[in-house]
């Protein structure tokens, strides 16, 4: 199970995106997602396609790991299309009964739904495979410190994503001990009905939050012996910074929005 969970996972590759300051690939990952819903045709969904191939072939990640991504919500992203496809009434019908229209342009907006949450999930993996937890969360610091002339806990809030992606495949690995320690004990977690899978979840789930909680105050006890006091006046192991090739990529997303929105209807 941990070796199938993306999220929070890092590969370190030496690649050209993985070289990137993690400032650049979090605001080209968010530019890229603005940009992605002004497509409505085959042209700007082809040229944003091309776009993430070729973002994918810089990152030097294997492309199992793009389709482990979109794996876990395949059957959601096809439920969404097939309800484009079955309730968008068109010029072309091929089929009608009551609400349920069939049309050409019902069918080419189910697909172009599925491609829109299917490029977002490969956008986003590349974003979290080739950037480590640290590197995003102190560029998502960057981006909120204006919000400090609010007093907004801008290195606090940041503080609980870091902890939160870092223990993410921590819980999913104990999960898996805790669940192949229950099967060994003869609880199925597959079998049954769905009020029986639900109550075999129990023998997961208290092991889990209890195991969870007792990491918390040795996490604590863990950061007030190294120090720790926060963000006043704390400076950093590792600065970021931004080079030509930062830059580079920011001009090319100016490029791409400009080719999307010269091919749209």
């Amino acid at each position: 199970m941990g070796q199938k969970l993306i999220v929070g996972r890092y590969i370190p590759y030496d690649s050209f995106v993985h070289r990137l300051d993690s400032r650049a690939k979090l605001l080209a990952t968010i530019l890229y997602l603005i940009i992605l819903f002004f497509a409505n045709n085959w042209a700007s969904f082809l040229v944003l396609t091309v776009f993430v191939a070729i973002g994918i072939y810089l990152s030097n990640i294997p492309i199992g790991y793009f389709l482990r991504g979109v794996r876990p919500m395949i059957w959601l992203l096809i439920f969404t299309a097939l309800l484009q496809a079955l309730f968008t009434p068109g010029s072309t019908m091929f089929f009608q009964f009551g609400i349920i229209s069939i049309s050409l342009e019902g069918i080419i907006n189910g697909i172009f739904i599925f491609m829109r949450f299917v490029l977002i999930i490969f956008m986003s993996t590349i974003l979290t495979l080739s950037t480590e937890a640290l590197d995003l969360t102190d560029a998502i610091e960057w981006f909120l410190k204006p919000l400090r002339i609010f007093n907004f806990p801008v290195h606090e809030m940041t503080l609980m994503l870091a902890l939160s992606l870092r223990f993410v495949p921590t819980m999913v690995d104990e999960a898996e001990v805790i669940m192949n320690a229950q099967r060994a004990r003869g609880v199925s977690f597959n079998e049954g009905t769905l009020m029986q899978r639900l109550r075999n979840l129990v023998p997961l789930l208290i092991p889990l939050f209890i195991s969870t909680y007792d990491r918390a105050p040795q996490l604590a006890t863990a950061m007030e012996a190294r120090g720790y006091r926060g963000g006043e006046d704390r400076t950093k192991y590792r600065e970021l910074s931004w080079g030509i090739w930062d830059t580079v990529v920011m001009m090319s997303f100016v490029v791409l929005f400009s080719v999307v929105f010269a091919v749209r209807l």
